[in-house]
């Protein structure tokens, strides 16, 4: 069995050690190259999540008036706090917002109608938010 499946940290530690050293015919490639991807798709997933939460609490706002609270709304405002520190640490996943946000909305309409009790087909089936709507510092009208 390796270090990298007896011991990941400790497998980190020594290969950033070999890096440094400058020792690059010792590092673990393979495995090196599997963690990076690795930690790409990481973060792509927390957007994702973080969106989810996000549009799933903006659904339930628009959809159960009678429920709205402070604690929906110091959601609303946590994830788009942590959507743009992500998005500031990771550019590049700004030019894939569009796509991300289309595959975000179906898993929170899902997750909204589980919540509400309402049938799935009370939210709409496309995303009815701009990304100024979703993530606006203000706190759009129809979140009023």
């Amino acid at each position: 069995m390796s270090l990298y499946e007896r011991d990941f940290y400790q497998w980190t530690q020594e290969q950033a050690a070999l890096l440094k050293a400058g020792a690059l015919s010792r590092i673990d490639v393979e495995n090196l190259i599997e963690e990076i991807e690795s930690m790409g798709k990481s973060q792509k997933k927390e957007l994702i999540s973080r969106l989810t939460v996000l549009l799933m609490h903006m659904l339930k706002w628009d959809h159960q008036s009678t429920r709205r609270g402070k604690s929906w709304l110091k959601t609303i405002a946590t994830q788009r706090t942590e959507i743009e520190f992500l998005l500031y640490d990771n550019p590049s996943l700004t030019h894939e917002i569009q796509n991300i946000m289309l595959r975000a909305y179906r898993a929170a309409a899902k997750q909204a109608s589980t919540e509400t009790g309402l049938p799935l087909n009370t939210f709409p089936e496309s995303c009815p938010y701009s990304i100024e709507q979703i993530m606006g510092e203000s706190i759009p009208p129809h979140l009023q």
